[in-house]
């Protein structure tokens, strides 16, 4: 039989990249690749995705060689989405782009940086990673002659689009963090050319990405929280998921050393996660009996997710690491530092545009002051953290050092 390139088995409910929606701007087919795998290539050679590797994920991008970065957290979202899709028998193309496009629309300094300049477009809209990672794809990316963007195909822009589920109710009313703000515009304004389907749940592959990205932070976190010394492997007794896993492992290998404890632990995590996410996505798969990807999106709940035990499980350990490591005294120290920064830094380019480079201030004449705001908000968004700093020291007499106590 002959195959299409890259082809692998797919289940019924899985998109295929043969039925693929197609492109914006439609485009002559790859004759090495399926539409997803292009979009997957396309992400990996994006500026965007290789600023991801100077961007924080907790701790700040000077604090050690080995704590993760934006960039390894999206790989490592990557290897766990491929491993859920494979399974499941989704595409595994697909799931791998998602993972890998997820985090593009991060600023700067991690969440800190997202809560700043949410603070800063408070009138405007406010800021959302998810949909900045939106708006970097379809249209601030700027490297093709034929097309602003990356051009995906509608299956990818959907899974972006929806990362944490449907944007509105059946009667068109935001759910989430939409019921404050709204639908981001980006998004509505690409739904209103290419309908996304906002009041149903993306397709499985989508699902699968999500909850790797789920998987990955709370395990990698913890890691390195662990590492940083900012948590001690005694303080996990709190959380009975945790002090579980410890125990097995001291009972298998007593006397190991702290750095190996540690591995084991963050291994066990993952492995536990994984094997609940396949184990529950089969059952509820079965349950549904989908026939199309059509059907996976028309279920009313996910159908790739942690059985009710292990979401307790995995909860537990978010409320653990809230307090515990994203909110420790020396983070938050650094935290409030780089909040100025951005701030700052937008305080400005708003009140001077001319501060801007060059090439952002095109089409600023005369601007009203939401369109200003954006600008500036996606000029900040694209900075790594050096880069934030960099500028804020040209453009002020002082910097903070942004350096763990």
């Amino acid at each position: 039989m002959t195959r299409t390139p890259g082809e692998r088995w797919r289940a019924p409910w899985a998109c295929n990249p043969e039925a693929s929606r197609g492109r914006v701007h439609p485009e002559r087919p790859s004759p090495t690749r399926t539409e997803f795998q292009r979009d997957r290539d396309r992400v990996i050679h994006s500026a965007a995705f290789r600023r991801l590797m100077h961007k924080t994920q907790v701790f700040l991008f000077h604090e050690g060689d080995h704590v993760r970065t934006r960039l390894t957290h999206t790989l490592e979202v990557s290897q766990i989405a491929r491993a859920l899709a494979r399974s499941l028998g989704l595409d595994e193309d697909l799931a791998e782009a998602l993972a890998l496009s997820h985090d593009l629309g991060h600023p700067p300094f991690g969440h800190t940086g997202e809560e700043a300049l949410d603070g800063c477009l408070g009138a405007f809209g406010g800021f959302d990673h998810n949909a900045q990672a939106f708006r970097i794809v379809t249209r601030l990316e700027d490297r093709y002659a034929a097309f602003p963007g990356l051009n995906l195909a509608w299956e990818t822009l959907e899974g972006l689009a929806k990362h944490n589920g449907p944007l509105v109710a059946p009667d068109g009313s935001p759910l989430g963090r939409a019921r404050a703000r709204g639908v981001p515009t980006a998004i509505l304004d690409y739904d209103r050319e290419r309908p996304l389907d906002l009041a149903h749940h993306a397709s499985a592959e989508a699902q699968a990405a999500a909850i790797a990205d789920d998987i990955a932070y709370d395990a990698h976190d913890l890691d390195d929280g662990l590492r940083a010394g900012m948590l001690e492997l005694d303080d996990l007794a709190a959380v009975p998921f945790l002090a579980e896993l410890l125990a097995e492992i001291d009972h298998l290998h007593p006397g190991l050393p702290r750095t190996k404890r540690i591995h084991e632990l963050t291994r066990r995590v993952i492995t536990r996660f994984v094997e609940d996410v396949v184990d529950e996505g089969r059952r509820r798969i079965a349950a549904l009996a989908p026939a199309t990807a059509q059907d996976i999106r028309r279920a009313g709940r996910p159908v790739i997710a942690f059985s009710d035990d292990m979401a307790t499980a995995e909860r537990s350990v978010k409320d653990f690491l809230f307090p515990q490591l994203y909110r420790h005294e020396r983070l938050m120290a650094v935290r409030g530092q780089a909040e100025a920064v951005v701030r700052e830094l937008f305080e400005r380019f708003t009140a001077d545009p001319a501060s801007l480079p060059e090439g952002w201030q095109a089409g600023l004449a005369g601007a009203d002051d939401a369109k200003l705001a954006r600008r500036a908000a996606d000029y900040i968004a694209g900075m790594t953290d050096r880069f934030a700093v960099q500028e804020h020291r040209r453009l002020f007499p002082h910097s903070p050092d942004l350096r763990l106590a």
